[in-house]
């Protein structure tokens, strides 16, 4: 009986403490004006919220929650919240759940100073979304444009009522075959116009879809394997294995290199891509399955190194490509050290091309032989792996490997830095030149051995003559 009264506690306890993690909706709180802009333009679809919050209850409130339209949830890959105009503060945001409401995607954001009863705040939520364009038609022929298609939330989805709203579509082209038309709507070039829109309920719903041309690069990086080999002698080498398919409309029929060379064909095709490397790069490479690729090319600038890539082929809808990039930066910019105890801080990912969406990165990071009390932290969740060795030349025990993965979508935003924290002691250096140095000393007493000592077996006639006449 005993046993049985513990368990049912150990149980209650466990939910409290499940329940002790969940958010709850404040009921004080009130958006009073929102204004929303949808930006269709590229193949990541990115939402603006300017939201004005203000707190009709009496105690003072830290944060509030940010809601999705949960048939959106799935394709969200960034979500940011600012505060101010031109000198803009980032606040703190914390994926979560609220129980009364578990199907549905929530945001905690902690505001930059708590907000007094009665008083109202300014703030932007930007959002980004990967694969929430469909490409209608699905197929295209290599003359055709291609068309898009937006399925969405006319209202915000907000867990609060909200007062005053308006949504501002902006489009890629002013070709747009057909739009939600709810008044009061408004088209101009290639803005659509909503609202504003009147005291809507929390999770207001009503169906906007957008059907029009967008003929931007549609390109999505399957797989990103990232290889960061850390020397201590001054050099860091980094090369990126990369596996980029084109997403848009596929290609319907033959490619014809004629019909190409035409100014009105393949539209929605890319050509090329520029990736932006760091400023000291240098000893660039780039190449794929057959060889080097020459047909690329690069910029030195002030602030990075412009690489032009240009694929052995244009890449229509459905089609891939493979290719290696590697460069070698100097050690002194990214690794940074007091005593022996080591921090190295570089970007997770780069910069490839403009608007980029990655689905799957691998990152390895391969630290010089002897380091130990390895200590990470990355700036978005990442799998770590359990660490391997990398053996090269004159290694013993081999090179520590540090291995991440993220399967999330990951843009432009997340391209940010990692700390990498390690005890290594600068006596070890001095292994590699003695162990060069103890093997060419081996290698001469050996030679010396060689040519002092005879090992012939035969015996010498002229020799033993010599004897007898001594």
């Amino acid at each position: 009986m005993t046993s049985l009264t513990s368990l049912l506690w150990v149980l209650v306890g466990v939910v409290v403490v499940v329940r002790a993690g969940f958010d709850s909706i404040n009921p004080d709180l009130v958006v009073k004006s929102c204004d929303r802009t949808i930006d269709l333009t590229s193949q990541l679809v990115k939402m603006n919220h300017k939201l004005s919050l203000e707190n009709k209850g009496q105690g003072a409130v830290k944060s509030f929650l940010f809601s999705i339209d949960p048939a959106l949830s799935e394709k969200v890959a960034h979500v940011g919240a600012t505060v101010g105009s031109s000198d803009k503060t980032y606040l703190r945001i914390t994926e979560t759940k609220v129980q009364s409401d578990l199907d549905k995607s929530f945001w905690r954001i902690d505001l930059k100073s708590a907000l007094a009863s009665g008083s109202t705040t300014s703030l932007t939520v930007e959002v980004s979304l990967g694969g929430a364009l469909e490409m209608f038609p699905a197929a295209i022929s290599q003359k055709e444009k291609q068309l898009v298609r937006f399925i969405g939330n006319l209202y915000t989805f907000l867990p609060y009522p909200v007062v005053s709203q308006t949504t501002k579509v902006e489009l890629a082209s002013s070709n747009l075959e057909s739009y939600t038309k709810t008044k009061p709507v408004s088209l101009s070039d290639s803005t659509i116009t909503y609202g504003p829109f009147r005291d809507r309920p929390a999770f207001s719903s009503g169906e906007l879809i957008v059907h029009g041309e967008n003929n931007a690069p549609m390109l999505v990086i399957t797989n990103l394997i990232r290889v960061v080999e850390l020397s201590m002698w001054g050099n860091i080498a980094i090369e990126e294995t990369v596996d980029v398919v084109h997403k848009g409309a596929s290609l319907k029929g033959s490619f014809s290199r004629y019909e190409f060379q035409r100014e009105s064909s393949g539209v929605s095709s890319v050509k090329n891509f520029k990736t932006l490397l760091p400023a000291a790069a240098k000893d660039v490479y780039y190449r794929d399955d057959i060889g080097n690729i020459s047909t690329s090319h690069m910029k030195v600038m002030d602030d990075a190194v412009e690489l032009d890539l240009r694929p052995r082929f244009p890449l229509f809808g459905g089609w891939k490509t493979h290719y290696v990039v590697g460069y070698n930066v100097p050690s002194y910019e990214y690794l940074f050290y007091k005593g022996d105890v080591h921090v190295l801080n570089m970007r997770v990912i780069d910069h490839i091309f403009d608007d980029m969406l990655l689905e799957n990165v691998e990152l390895k990071i391969i630290l010089p032989e002897g380091v130990t009390d390895l200590k990470l932290d990355t700036p978005f969740p990442m799998k770590r792996d359990e660490d391997s060795k990398h053996y090269t030349y004159l290694d013993t025990t081999g090179r520590t490997v540090v291995y991440l993965r993220s399967n999330q979508l990951l843009t432009e935003s997340h391209i940010q830095d990692f700390q990498l924290q390690f005890n290594y002691p600068h006596r070890t250096m001095l292994c590699e030149p003695l162990l060069l140095v103890g093997a060419f000393m081996l290698l001469y007493l050996l030679a010396i051995i060689y040519v002092r000592l005879d090992f012939a077996i035969t015996v010498d006639e002229g020799a033993e003559a010599r004897m007898k006449v001594q």
